[in-house]
């Protein structure tokens, strides 16, 4: 008889906490529930102050040292050609020399591939200039003919553009976009006749730097453009808060 009360009370007891437990699940899924989630954008336009720029020089020989010597020469011109317009020796950088062996190839008659008798060494060298002074190593990469004009087999390539002020231009972003998720929260909010409670979770997304007025494509894991000196930076920011 004592069992089987006590067996009915520990049921009636695990009955009464399965409903609060229900009764809780239910009252935390509504309030999950009772959210508003909104992505605010942060953008800023700047202008880059740091310049890369880089060129390829080359000569052809059948003796290594006499080809060497001839890439030493232009090495030289090149060098007192920069120093003339102004750039320091500490910003140009000239890398170490390539050596390749060319052969002349031909196809035989069958339509095979065939490599033929050696026909020289072909050296180049690239020369690299990394400055702060963004608008005379441009108009140096625009009037480089100078140097092909010497006599020197000499290619340009195009400047790329970099920013070294970009944790603060983050960092400015970060706060506009945060800012404009919580404008657009509260006015969710308002319109619909609540008001914002606490946040919930915030998730920022990657930083993209395109050209301004571009249609560069955005990347998963953030576009960094390098060839324009005008950039604009945008980020965005999730914000999830409780409604009340």
């Amino acid at each position: 008889m004592n069992k089987n009360i006590i067996a009915v009370a520990v049921g009636a007891l695990g009955f009464v906490i399965g409903l609060g437990l229900f009764g809780n699940a239910i009252k935390n899924r509504n309030k999950s529930e009772n959210t508003i989630s909104v992505t605010g954008l942060g953008t800023k336009q700047f202008t880059s102050d740091l310049i890369t720029w880089s060129g390829s020089f080359s000569k052809n020989n059948y003796d290594l040292k006499s080809a060497y010597d001839e890439l030493a020469l232009d090495r030289k011109v090149i060098n007192d050609y920069l120093l003339s317009k102004g750039i320091k020796q500490s910003e140009i950088v000239f890398s170490s020399v390539d050596i390749q062996k060319q052969f002349r190839s031909y196809n035989d008659s069958n339509g095979n591939y065939v490599q033929g008798e050696f026909s020289g060494y072909n050296l180049s060298q690239k020369v690299s200039i990394e400055s702060k002074e963004v608008a005379k190593i441009e108009n140096l990469s625009r009037n480089i003919t100078e140097i092909i004009n010497r006599g020197i087999e000499f290619t340009s390539s195009s400047p790329n553009y970099f920013y070294t002020k970009l944790a603060t231009v983050k960092q400015e972003m970060i706060a506009s976009a945060t800012k404009d998720a919580k404008e657009r929260a509260e006015k969710i909010a308002q319109n619909s006749g609540s008001s914002l409670g606490n946040l919930k979770k915030a998730t920022m997304g990657v930083i993209q730097i395109t050209a301004p007025n571009s249609n560069e494509d955005y990347s998963y894991g953030g576009t960094f453009n390098t060839s324009s000196k005008e950039k604009e930076a945008s980020i965005t920011i999730k914000l999830e808060y409780e409604v009340d």
